[in-house]
């Protein structure tokens, strides 16, 4: 039997789960893909589909799921899913977070959107460190990373979204 969150999914009309798919990723082709899967019997196999999915992204669809993301050090204010994700930075210095707004400007000034990591259980460092590495990409090598760390943000929130019981603070 299927977590009681996959089973909501599996049975919530075609608006409410996109609804719910579309706090998972922004991009309509994925969540088109994703709908068009029901029912999936387990968490893994609906995070396999999200995985199949990602790959099939255009690069148009690619920037729209990005453009749903805020930038790192500036979680979307009363998202608690961002802010949860982004948990790496409320310790950050004043100067740590000034770095990354610096990168994440000159990054988003190199790619056109913002630098786009899956931020959970990394620190500030952690995160400034992979954007002063990655800003030397080429646009090619930068789409391919941005696609595999937005799969591993999906299957995070998929998992959350799966796992929970109805009440449950997702």
């Amino acid at each position: 039997m299927p977590p009681p969150g996959l089973s909501r999914l599996n049975t919530a009309d075609d608006e409410a789960a996109r609804s719910a798919l579309h706090e998972v990723c922004a991009s309509r082709a994925w969540g088109d893909r994703i709908l068009a899967g029901r029912p999936y019997a387990t968490t893994d196999a609906l995070c396999a589909a999200s995985d199949a999915a990602m790959a099939e992204l255009t690069e148009g669809d690619l920037a729209e799921a990005v453009a749903g993301h805020p930038p790192i050090g500036r979680p979307k204010p009363g998202d608690p899913t961002s802010h949860r994700e982004q948990s790496g930075m409320a310790g950050a210095s004043a100067a740590l977070k000034a770095e990354l707004l610096e990168l994440n400007l000159a990054y988003q000034d190199k790619f056109g959107h913002t630098f786009l990591i899956c931020a959970s259980g990394r620190t500030g460092e952690q995160m400034r460190d992979a954007a002063r590495h990655r800003i030397d990409n080429t646009p090619e090598q930068e789409r391919e990373i941005v696609r595999v760390e937005l799969g591993k943000i999906n299957r995070i929130r998929l998992t959350r979204i799966a796992e929970h019981a109805e009440g449950d603070a997702a």
